[in-house]
């Protein structure tokens, strides 16, 4: 199934918290926080008044519990306004 995302919306799928801090302590479950880096799977057209700014494959930093999650296909992905992006990560 593919997802287009409509007007301002950007669908991004989350890239993996580390397991590991970086002195070398494993984190439970509980202990990782939600990642806020993410990688762009689809871009809406945009509006009038909005230029999309990322493309797909970008990774991007996004607000903390932004967006709304969605699972299609047995994939998890996040779909949220392009104001929620808060800067593209190179």
């Amino acid at each position: 199934m593919t997802i287009k995302p409509l007007m301002d919306r950007v669908v991004i799928k989350m890239v993996e918290a580390e397991e590991t801090t970086k002195s070398g302590i494993i984190l439970a479950g509980a202990a990782k926080e939600k990642p806020q880096v993410a990688e762009v799977v689809a871009v809406g057209p945009g509006k009038t008044d909005v230029v999309m700014s990322v493309k797909v494959g970008d990774k991007v930093l996004m607000s903390k519990y932004s967006g709304t999650e969605v699972k299609i296909d047995g994939e998890e992905l996040t779909i949220l306004k392009m104001e929620d992006i808060l800067a593209v990560v190179e």
